[in-house]
């Protein structure tokens, strides 16, 4: 018999000296060339198995990577140049945070193409298991004495559910790009699931007791702060990063379009939440009546200060005119709470007792979304949704006399 030659593009099979089978074939890159691409097996079955499957994809149009990456390279250049250019910066911190200090260390090495959902796996049981004093050096910032694992008594704190979740959702939406830019064929990490955090829902506020609220702090200078937040649902950056040119008060309408938050040590005025949170709100009159008396104390202030006035244009300031800081509303938060009784509410709860009470009130859920600025009516409904004690009691009288 003759020898069988090997068509174009079929490929081969070769044993190498260091006793290992390599297959090599020509298949497309994402550079638009062909590129000689090689897999190595312990037998000539696994070569010829990585082969089959390497020429499937080139026939299937799924090009191979123009250059090989590590997973940790990757995640830097995706960083960069895909994360910083198109999302909120706390987004931004948020994302490079879970790189720098979990990811990198953990899978930084793995070679990109490589990676399974099993390398996946480990990695989050792996996260499960870290010391956060270990993950965040945080010993070398500590006295000696306050020192846990460096002095090998670990601490025991670990990453919180959420915090895995985090993680996990940083890497699938790294490797979700790598399928778009066809350096991979597959985003692995969709194959493994992640416990999701049971969130505390929020508490609203019944009635009686926000307008108690109010009542306390009529004479505080940040009174029409917690005006806003309670009538209007405004979150917290948003609060602070309302400037005067967003307001309106002969139309009686408000703009929401910026939100302050602290980046990197810095405040920063950033786009809101999502384009959904980009909206006009109308302003009910009594709204309107508390601004004005806020543009009126602010003016008091400004005389007050005279050259020393630091002029930022936002409505909630300091008294000297500089834009008030997240962590000082929490603190001023934590003080009025602890004087009106309401030590287990959070500032953001203030928003959920808004939606909770429009929709008391019967107001369609889709305008309830609108002034709110929620992306989704599920969220409206699902998570900022409370029905108060005296509603329920409302609805179940009526049921009880269906039966009497």
């Amino acid at each position: 018999m003759g020898r069988r030659s090997r068509l174009n593009g079929e490929g081969t099979i070769t044993l190498r000296k260091d006793g290992r089978w390599e297959a090599a074939a020509y298949v497309p890159t994402s550079a638009g060339t062909l590129k000689r691409k090689r897999q190595y097996g312990r037998t000539r079955a696994e070569a010829h198995a990585k082969l089959v499957k390497m020429l499937e994809q080139a026939n299937r149009g799924i090009p191979v990577a123009d250059r090989s990456w590590t997973v940790g390279a990757y995640l830097t250049y995706w960083i960069e140049h895909v994360v910083t250019p198109r999302r909120r910066p706390k987004t931004v911190l948020a994302y490079e945070s879970a790189v720098r200090l979990y990811l990198l260390p953990l899978i930084g090495n793995k070679r990109l193409e490589q990676l399974t959902p099993k390398d996946v796996l480990a990695m989050l049981g792996r996260l499960r298991q870290l010391c956060l004093c270990c993950a965040r050096k945080l010993d070398v910032r500590r006295p000696e004495e306050e020192q846990c694992c460096s002095r090998g008594k670990c601490c025991d704190r670990r990453l919180s559910v959420r915090k895995v979740q985090l993680v996990h959702a940083v890497l699938r939406n790294a490797l979700q790009n790598a399928v778009r830019e066809e350096l991979v064929s597959r985003n692995v990490s969709k194959l493994v699931q992640v416990e999701g955090p049971n969130y505390a829902r929020g508490k609203g506020l019944e009635p009686a007791v926000a307008r108690g609220l109010l009542v306390t702090l009529k004479s505080d200078r940040l009174y029409a702060l917690y005006l806003l937040a309670l009538t209007l649902g405004l979150r917290k950056g948003e609060l602070l990063g309302l400037q005067w040119d967003a307001l309106d008060l002969e139309k009686g309408e408000l703009v929401v379009r910026r939100s302050l938050q602290r980046i990197k040590g810095e405040l920063v005025s950033a786009a809101p939440k999502t384009r959904y949170s980009l909206r006009t709100i109308p302003l009910p009159p009594f709204v309107v009546d508390a601004l004005r008396d806020r543009r009126q104390q602010q003016a008091e202030e400004r005389d007050a200060c005279g050259a020393e006035w630091l002029e930022s244009g936002h409505v909630f300031t300091t008294a000297v005119g500089s834009p008030i800081d997240p962590r000082n509303l929490n603190r001023h938060w934590y003080a009025t709470r602890k004087r009106v009784g309401l030590d287990e509410y959070r500032f953001h709860d203030l928003r959920h007792s808004f939606v909770s009470l429009l929709l008391d009130l019967g107001v369609a859920p889709h305008i309830v979304r609108e002034i709110a600025g929620h992306s989704d009516l599920q969220v409206t409904l699902g998570v900022y949704a409370h029905a108060s004690t005296e509603g329920k009691r409302k609805a179940l009288t009526q049921l009880s006399k269906l039966f009497e």
